[in-house]
Parts: C-alpha cells; structure tokens; sequence
C-alpha cells in the first residue's frame, strides 16, 4: 500500500495480520445458533429439553407440552438477550477502537487511515497524546537523536516517562519524502507477551542494525512530549503485545454453583429411583389387578404387556416429577445476582466524591462468593497507598529536620519565586539553616538538585515541570526546588540550576546508573570554580559500606534517624558526596569508556568501573519519603482481620520498604514474637530456611509457652499443627527465593509455613509469580480467594482469583477492565465484603434451602399419590396449578426474601465482623442444610397428602353427598399447599419490606383469583375442552371440612418447624441471633460509639531500611549521550462487644484440624497476613 515497494517485514508466521481486533463473540448470523449452542451445554438446559421431548410423546406425557416449553423458552430468552446486551457492547467497543484514525504513507502522501486497515510494514505517524495503533519500529522523532517519550501505564501499571530511541541511521528521516524512499528489511521474533524485550535486526543498505525494546513503540503507549513521530508497523492487531498479554479471561463460578451442579445431579438421580419404584409398582399392578380392567379399560395400542406398560410409566413419572428441580430456579438466581449487583452500583457509601466514581458490580455471577472469602491478595502501590510521593523528614550532618512544629506549612513563594506551591514542609529550622547558609545543608539540597534523570519542561516564565522516572524522584528534585536550589534543564554535557537566586552551569562528565544490584546512582560533574565532584544517593545500607573513615560518627546520628524514619513507615535515601582530583578523574575515565564499549560483559565491566569510584564517600545525610496511606486502610485491615479474612499485600517496592508498609498499616507491631528472614539462592538453601529455620521455631515457641509440653503431632497434618500455633511470627522470603519455594516438591512446605505466620513478606515477586501465589492458594485451600490491584501488572492476578477487584487509580484502567468489580478506594473493601457479600451469601442459601423444600413438598404429593391411583402416572393437580406453581404462586415471595432478606443491619455488620465466619464455613447452604430442607419438603408433603385423603376419603357435604372426588381433593391439596409454603417463607423471612408483603399476601390472592376464574362458567363457556370442572373450587372451598383439613395440615406442617426453631435459639443461638437480641434490648437506651480508637502503638529500634527508589535502568545513559535532550527547555479499631461464637470456632478446628483433637485454650490460628513485592523497583 506505501512506497515500500522494497521493503520486507520477515516474521516466523505463516499469515500476517491486519490491524482489526474483536472482542466480541457473536455476530447476527451466528449469534442464534452459537448462543443456543453455549446454553444447552448447561446440563440444566439440556436436561429441560430432554423432558419437553418426552412431553411431546402422547404414551408417556401426562402433562402438556407447555408447561416446559414456557418457562424453557423464557430462560434461553433472558440469557440470550443478556449476552446479547454484553456483546453489543464488545461491539461498540471494538469498533470504537478500530475507527480511529491514523496518518498512515500511501503513494509518498500522508492520508488518514482507520486503524482496522493499518497493515505490517504500512508506516505511521504519531502527534503528541495520541496512542499508538499498533507494535511499531520508530523510525525517526521530531526531539533531538531520534527520541521520543512515552506512557506506558495501560501497558504495565507505571504512570512515569519512558524514552524510546531510533536507530541513528533512520533518525533523520523525517519528512515522507526521505521515508518513502526507504528501503529495508526487518527480520524479528514471532508475536508474543514479553512486554520488555524484543529482538529483530534491520537490514538497509548492505548493513545490519540491532533492534531492541528501547527502538520500539507498543499498541496501548500515548506519545508524550513529543510532537511527532514516525514508526513502522510490525506487529498488528492480535499479533500485538497488548493483545498476547490480554489473555482469554477465565469464566468464574461460585462455590454454591458448583454445589448446585452436584446437588441436580443427586435430585435427578432421586428422580430416576422414584421412576423406578412407580414403574415396578405399575407392572405389579397391572400383572395383578390391572387384567380385570381389560374389557372396558384396555391397554392404549402399543402396550401390549405389563412390562411395556412399566417401561412407559417410568418415563411418565420422570415427567410429572421433574419440578423437584424447575427451570425456574435458574431464572430466579439470575435475578436475584442481578438484583444484589445493582445494589452495590447503587451504594452511595461506597462512592467516591473526590474522583466522582461509583463502586461497580461488573460481574453478575459471584455476589455471594463475596460473602465467603477467607484470603484477599492486594497490589500496595496505589492500592493501599496513594502513589504520592511527600518530602517529610531529613537528616544533615546528624541533624534531623521535618517535625511538624506548627499548624500551617511554610511559605516558600515569599523568597523564592519558582517555589512549587503544592509542596508541603512545616519545619522552618531548615528554611532557616539554607538562608544563613550552612555548608551541609546547602550540599544537601545540591546533591538533590543534580543527582538524577529528571527532565524540565518550562511552560512558560517560571513555571517548571519536571517529568521524572519515579516519583520518588520527582519529590526528592521538588523539594531541592523549594529550598532554593532549583533544576532548570539540562543539556548532554551540562546541568543548569538556579541556586538561591543564581544561576549555576555544571558540567556533566558521567552519570552512574542505577539498577536493582546496585541500589544506588551518582553523577560525576565539574563545577563552576573548576572541582570534580561525586554526588551519590541510594540505599543506606550500601552506602554506608563505602563511607570514609570520617564520616562513621555522623553515620551513627543518622543510622538512629533512618530507624526511626523506617518505622514511621518511609522510604528512606542516603545521600554522599566525594571530590576527585584531575588525575583520579582522568584515570577512571579512560576504563570507564573502555568498560562503556566493551562488546562482551559490558554490564560486569561498568559495574567494576561504577564499584571503583564510588568509595572513601562523605556522609551527607537522608531522605525520608511519605507514600501516604489511602483513606481507612488500617481499620479496613484490621476488621477484616477480625473477620478471619488473611490479607497478603503484594508490592513493587523491595523488602524494608514493604515492611514499613506493613507497619504502617497496623499489620507488624513490636508484639511480633519473631521475624523469620529466607534469602537463600538455591532449592537447599531456601528448603533449609523454611524447615529449620522457620518450622522449628514456631515449634520450640510453642513449647517454650506451654511449659516444655510437646506439641501434639502424631495424628495431625504438618498443617494443622502449624495452624494451631499461636504466635505472632512474620516471614520474609525475597523473590529469587519465592521462586524455588512455588517449585513443586517445595510449595506445600512454603504454603504450611507462610499460613502459619501473621505477616509474610515476600519481595521481588513479578506479575507472573502473583499469579502463582494466587493459584497456589486455591490449588490447596478450600478457600474462596480475592485478588485486588490498580495497575496492568495486577490484572493476570486478578483473573486467577476467585473474585478480581480493581482499583480505579493512577496505574491506568487495565485492571478494573479485568476486574469482576471496581471502586476506587481500598477502604470499600470492608463494605463490598462484610455487607454486600455477607447479605448476597444469607440471601442466596435462604432462597436455595427454601425453593428446594417448596418443591420437593409440591412435587412428592405426586409420589404418595402412585400407590393409590394404580401408578399410573395421574397427577394430582391440573396442569394449570402445575405450570403456575412455580411462576406465579410462589416466584415473587422467594425472590423477595432473596432480594432484600437480612439478618442484622448492616452497622451491625461492620461492628461485628465475625459475623462474616459463617460464611467462609460455608454453614448456611451445604449438603447437610440441603437434605434437612428436603427431609422437611418430604415431611410436608406426606401431610399435605395424607391429611386431606383420609379426612375426604370419609366426609360428606352438608347435603349428604360424599367429597370424596379427585377435584375436590385436588383443590383442598392445592390450596393446603399455597398456604403452607406461604406461612413457612413469613417465618423464614428476617427483615420485612413492603414489597415483601405485598408479593408474599398477593401471591395467595392470585392463587385463589385465578383458582376461582378457571373454574368459572366464564371460561368454560369459551374453552369447553379446556376448562371441564365447572364450579368445583367454588363447591370446594364453601365446605367447613374442606377449611379444617387445610388448617390442620398447616399446624402439622408448621409446628414442629416452631418448636425446632424456638429450641435452637435457646439452646444454641448463633452469633447472629445473640445480635438481634442484644439491638432489641439496647434499642432505647443504645449509644452511639461502640469504638474506641487505640493510641499509636509504639516500636523498638530495630534496625530497618526503609530505601526505596522506584527507577529504569538505562535513563542515565540517554542523558550522557544528549539523546534525550529536548530542543527548549489508620488509626486501628477495637470494638465495644465482641462475642465469641464458639460454634464457629469449632467448626473451624474441624474445618483446619479434621483427624486430630483440638488442644487446650486459644488454639485458632491468628489472621495471617502476606505481604509480597513484585520487581522492577528498589
């Protein structure tokens, strides 16, 4: 399609692709018979199929075809119209996507072209705040050497600048007259999802050229700061790193999902033994009674023998008692899920006022597994913390500065003009220590002011913005800034700031790059009085080993306030300096350019170079950098805590900072007993350090508390043995070491010990590994999982969980796309879980235990009935009753209590977090709740048929004529039965609405309203074939004895379910009955309050570094080389009553402990709580 007629992109790919991509699964042709396809791969669907088929054959249907095809065609209707609605909108986001517009080379021309038609090997131009269409080699920029910058946060989470560069060959190419004389060829690697690397070589005229990730531009990037670009098509469409990362998103179901698939099964296998028993009652019946029938009732034409006859009345009886499990029920869940969804959308509680984002249900399908989570697994960075940065504290020259002395910050803008006036500092000691001049401080806030990679942008006279790596930096340069010394631009060679006033050039000789081994980075400049100076800044830790003999005294002061600055959970730097003569410099120089162009090891060799001349360095001092905490992320926590939810944070920061965290949070507190540290870098190393280390010593604590007792282990999994150690122990295991621990023969060990830990601190884990994490935990807990995070590098965690959250952040919006659902602070966390989810899970095993038990009570009168009607598959009602059961009589009360049913308000909820247990127990709806509600259902239904049999079987009417006829029993068992269920769901409903009453009264008024019309002359005289019975529900129910059966069937079915009830509250209340009584007995004189908040609680000196310096590797280098440069420069909560739900407790042990006796005392283990970190910052 371009010019480039000679030019050939070779890939390892049979087909080379276009640019369109679809989300969407159905289009108008195929939407119709793939859907129908989908749906009746549900068991449920195709097993409603199979009976309407049978219903269709006039030998075996005692029933008409319309009482399955109706409800049936109902079902697949909604489901299709609702998958219809969610493709839609995939269209509408496919081609919203596919049409945008790119400026693509056609004939030498730049023409706009959709995005859907871009091709590989069509060449593009990008403006500046446009996203890139497709994987492109960048061929030329209009900034300086070929650069460009860009944003990657849709791709992997990270908001700050990235720098791409072309190769100098094609860098001045750039106009579409030299472009479209280009000619080349690509030879690279086939598509895949590795976001940062790539590998290809361009071959153009007669030389070959390495391609890498840094010569790339991926689909998802915006160009930034860069006013055009030119990029070659390599990748498109499917074929982009985008799309091989976006995986296929896995289809969730919830645990009572699964429990249902099993439990339709069992009831269908029911089914075929009730079949079974009717069948082989009919063949003895026909053999032995049937025969004397033959001459006025013979057989229908095909049976000719009793046992054909059986074989029939098997298939007619799977038939009438197929509603045991009606289609009905799955439309009834899906109104409820989506009911409880709206719910949360519509939670004002959970709504943010400050970004104006609603909490949003994006799946339908796993509200009540909110209502079961016992692990949640959360992202740090912009989850828990807000992802901005704030200067605080420093220590100069053993000297702390940063405490919060006065209730207004300090005013910079009165002295200094290019002060940034969102920069907060309340210590006007320092200000006060710049302006008089101190040595230090002035080299201090010098060493901030060049020791970097920051970019300045001058919008205009004054006002700077600086584009930085990580915002860590961006404070550290910020804060310089206000004190005086302030970064303008920079140039290749040179550095330019404004020090109090005046403006200073330093030349820039080398500047030494940060990477994660190194922990440190430093620059090397001359300054204007002509001196050679090493300004350092990293981690205290690795600097302190190359401190100057000198400097070990002011190293002690400041090693005190780093441990002091750490335990108040911040992100800490050293900063040094070191002078070099001309001849030094020169010496280093000329290896540092031999190690700079060496072809073999040249990472070994610079590293050796950087080790060489960043030693004998002068202490000058440390940062401490706030990541401030969101909103209620400590008391979240800690209610969740109390919920026996465990928490494991996983974090891109390295170990001491994800340690402060902790400690901030209120997860690490100085009652740990003991902090257990695997570092190992083999399979034995690490085995040794969980096994001895570890294991054993939570084993020696334990017997050391209990007076030198042996922990009892004979009978006991590893474990439960662990489990039931109560301590405070944390782990920390670094991610090199996480990696030998997720192999296979070592898991199960690292899974017993970190389980068994309160805190666990794994650090350095990548994207990948949080998945593993995630799985590792459902692969060997039966446990429901949630997974939260804000950035793309969550998202392949938040598929693998159980339940996906996404944080609607600063890390782009990949996340709540991949999420199930979304709010914007972690704090609504506590709500989506111990409201919404406890409710959604009460609701959803109430409407289940008692749909089965009106069903089985509706169904088994059918059952009673073969023995006396000669099993000849004759049912009891009329077909009316039985299409209508399930929709009309009895839907809307069910769904009511399913929709709005509660147990304790939801302040209660929050206040008493153990109320949540149950749920993670899995108490309310399990097999056992599911054969007591149809042991209940039998028992019903056995009343509900022999009651009114025998009364009838004997009565007479008031004029002597007997009652005992099939209508007339029919309507009495009918009307008996809407009673029952009726008064069974206003006992089980705990929380009246007005709906409820008017769905639970109304459905009773509708039965008798159309009981009376079809038996009305009405009808009959309109569909006489239809509506034979005319008058009988009318004759029925004017009868007294008809009235007192159906009484006395209700107290029979109703009182022992009274009794039980009454019982079970005083004998053995639950947590949540306990609840209930103590809000009715408090209710006049309740308080408000109910929370005290505790003091901050202390810590020891432990010594901890809390560095933390979040940066790429190889910015450094672009600067050196001029190729970047730019033309123009909680506080935690207790509660007032907390009870102790023993029932649960032991429930738990068994759950935990299943083959040993629980010990003696508080054996239930403490809420464990990981914290992991994944790679790519320090």
């Amino acid at each position: 399609k371009s010019d480039l007629s000679h030019f050939h992109v070779v890939l390892d790919q049979t087909r080379i692709r276009n640019n369109c991509i679809m989300t969407s699964k159905y289009n108008i042709i195929t939407f119709l018979p793939v859907n129908l396809f989908e749906q009746f791969q549900e068991v449920a669907n195709t097993y409603f199929l199979f009976l309407l088929i049978l219903q269709l054959i006039p030998q075996i249907s005692s029933l008409s075809w319309f009482t399955t095809i109706v409800p049936l065609v109902l079902v697949l209707s909604i489901t299709a119209v609702k998958d219809a609605t969610d493709d839609y909108f995939r269209h509408k986001s496919d081609n919203q996507v596919n049409n945008r517009q790119s400026q693509v080379l056609i004939n030498g021309i730049l023409q706009k072209e959709k995005w859907m038609n871009v091709r590989v090997g069509d060449i593009i131009k990008l403006e500046n705040n446009q996203f890139v269409a497709a994987d492109l080699l960048l061929l030329s920029s209009s900034e300086p050497h070929g650069l460009c910058y860009i944003e990657t946060a849709e791709l992997d989470g990270e908001t700050n600048m990235k720098v791409r560069q072309s190769l100098s060959v094609t860098s001045e190419l750039g106009d579409p007259n030299h472009l479209a004389q280009f000619d080349g060829e690509v030879v690279c690697e086939p598509p895949n999802n590795k976001l940062d690397r790539f590998c290809g070589t361009l071959y153009w005229r007669e030389c070959k050229y390495g391609l890498s990730n840094q010569n790339m531009l991926l689909r998802g990037c915006v160009l930034r700061n860069t006013e055009s670009c030119y990029g070659l098509v390599i990748f498109a469409g499917p074929d982009t790193k985008l799309m091989q990362n976006s995986g296929r998103t896995k289809f969730k179901r919830t645990s009572i999902d699964r429990l249902m698939n099993t439990l339709v099964l069992w009831i269908f296998g029911f089914l075929v033994c009730m079949g079974v028993i009717l069948a082989i009652g009919n063949a003895v019946w026909e053999r032995e009674v049937g025969f004397l029938f033959q001459s006025y009732l013979p057989w229908d034409p095909p049976v000719d023998n009793f046992l054909f006859s059986a074989f029939l009345s098997f298939w007619s009886y799977v038939i009438i008692l197929n509603t045991v499990v009606p289609i009905s029920l799955y439309v009834s869940v899906e109104v409820i899920r989506l009911c409880h969804s709206y719910f949360i959308n519509w939670d004002r509680r959970m709504f943010c006022n400050r970004s104006s984002t609603p909490a949003e249900a994006r799946s339908t399908t796993l509200n009540e597994e909110l209502g079961q989570v016992e692990y949640i697994f959360s992202d740090k960075t912009g989850t828990l913390t807000q992802n901005i940065m704030t200067f605080n504290k420093c220590s100069i020259n053993g000297r702390a500065y940063g405490e919060r002395h006065r209730a207004q910050p300090l005013d910079f803008s009165t002295w200094n003009p290019l002060a940034d006036r969102d920069f907060c500092f309340y210590d006007a000691s320092l200000l006060e220590a710049v302006k008089v001049g101190e040595p230090a401080v002035h080299e201090f806030f010098r060493v901030l002011s060049l020791c970097h990679t920051v970019m300045s942008e001058e919008k205009s006279e004054g006002e700077l913005v600086y584009k930085a790596q990580s915002p860590d930096e961006g404070a550290l340069v910020t804060a310089a800034r206000n004190f005086g010394f302030v970064f303008r631009s920079r140039t290749p060679s040179t550095i330019t700031t404004q020090e109090l006033g005046k403006a200073v050039t330093y030349t820039l000789l080398a500047i030494l790059d940060f990477n994660n081994i190194r922990k440190r980075m430093s620059v090397i400049v001359r300054t204007p009085e002509g001196r050679i100076r090493l300004y350092c800044k990293g981690a205290d830790t690795v600097l302190f080993e190359r401190l100057h003999s000198c400097s070990h005294d002011v190293m002690n002061i400041t090693s005190d306030h780093l441990n002091e600055y750490a335990g108040d959970g911040l992100r800490t730097l050293a900063l040094a300096y070191r002078d070099l003569s001309e001849e030094q410099w020169a010496e280093w120089a000329e290896r540092y350019r031999g190690a700079d162009k060496a072809i073999d090891c040249r990472e070994d060799r610079l590293a050796a170079a950087y080790e060489e001349i960043e030693q004998d360095l002068m202490l000058l001092g440390a940062t401490a950098i706030e990541d401030k905490l969101q909103e209620g992320v400590a008391e979240t926590i800690a209610i969740l805590s109390l919920a026996n939810i465990k928490i494991w944070v996983l974090t891109g920061d390295k170990q001491e900072t994800a340690v402060n965290i902790g400690y901030s949070c209120k997860m690490l507190t100085d009652d740990t007993t003991e902090v257990f540290i695997v570092n190992g870098h083999t399979v034995q190393s690490v085995r040794e350090d969980l096994r001895l280390v570890a294991r054993e010593r939570m084993m020696e604590s334990a017997r050391t508390r209990d007076g030198g007792k042996e922990v009892e282990t004979q009978w006991a999994p590893p474990t439960s043995v662990l489990e039931s150690i109560s301590g405070e122990f944390a782990l920390v295991i670094s991610g090199h070491s996480l990696a030998h621990a997720l192999e296979a023969d070592m898991e199960q060990e690292f899974l017993e010990t970190a389980c068994a830990c309160r805190a666990v601190i794994c650090c350095r884990v990548t994207p990948l590994q949080k998945a593993m994490v995630v799985e590792l935990v459902k692969r060997h807990k039966n446990a429901v999982t949630l997974a939260i995070g804000d950035g793309a590098n969550d998202v392949s965690m938040i598929k693998t969980a159980h339940i996906g959250v996404g944080i609607s952040g600063q890390e782009g919006i990949q996340a709540v796309l991949a999420s199930d659902y979304s709010f914007s602070q972690f704090r609504f966390l506590q709500r989506l879980l111990l409201v919404h989810g406890r409710w959604s899970y009460l609701r959803m095993c109430r409407f289940l235990c008692y749909f089965f038990y009106k069903n089985f009570a509706f169904t088994m009168v059918h059952f009673w009935f073969g023995f006396f009607c000669g099993f000849s598959a004759q049912t009891v009602y009329d077909q009316y009753f039985i299409t209508l059961y399930n929709i009309v009589y009895t839907s809307l009360p069910v769904l009511a209590m399913g929709i709005f049913d509660q147990d304790v308000p939801e302040q209660r909820s929050l206040e008493y977090p153990k109320l949540y247990e149950p749920g993670q127990l899995n108490l309310l709806f399990n097999k056992r709740e599911f054969f007591i509600c149809i042991a209940q259902g039998i028992y019903t239904s056995v009343v509900l048929f022999f009651i009114p049999y025998g009364v009838l079987s004997q009565a007479t009417q008031s004029n002597g004529v007997p009652l005992a006829d099939y209508q007339t029993f029919a309507v009495t068992t009918a009307t008996a039965l809407v009673i029952v269920v009726s008064v069974q769901i206003s006992l089980d409903t705990g929380y009246w609405t007005a709906i409820n009453h008017f769905f639970v009264w109304g459905s009773v008024g509708a039965y008798f309203t159309i009981l009376f019309t079809m038996h009305s002359s009405v009808l009959f005289n309109i569909f006489p074939k239809q509506f034979h019975f005319l008058g009988s529900s009318q004759n029925t129910l004017a009868q007294p004895v008809v009235w007192l059966t159906i009484a006395l069937a209700t107290v029979i079915c109703i009182a022992p379910v009274l009794a039980f009830r009454f019982l079970k509250l005083d004998l053995k209340p639950q947590l949540s009955d306990t609840v209930r009584y103590t809000q009715l007995v408090q209710q006049k004189k309740w308080k408000p309050g109910g929370r005290a908040a505790l003091g901050r609680l202390g810590r020891g000196g432990s010594r901890r570094s809390g560095y933390a310096f979040a940066h790429q590797e190889g910015f450094g280098e672009l600067i050196t080389s001029g190729k970047n440069m730019r033309l123009s420069s909680l506080a935690l909560a207790t509660f007032a009553s907390r009870h102790s739900a023993s029932w649960i407790d032991t429930l738990r042990k068994k759950k935990h402990n299943p083959h040993s006796t629980p010990p003696t005392g508080d054996s239930s283990p403490a809420p464990s709580l990981v914290l992991i970190s994944e790679t790519n910052t320090f």
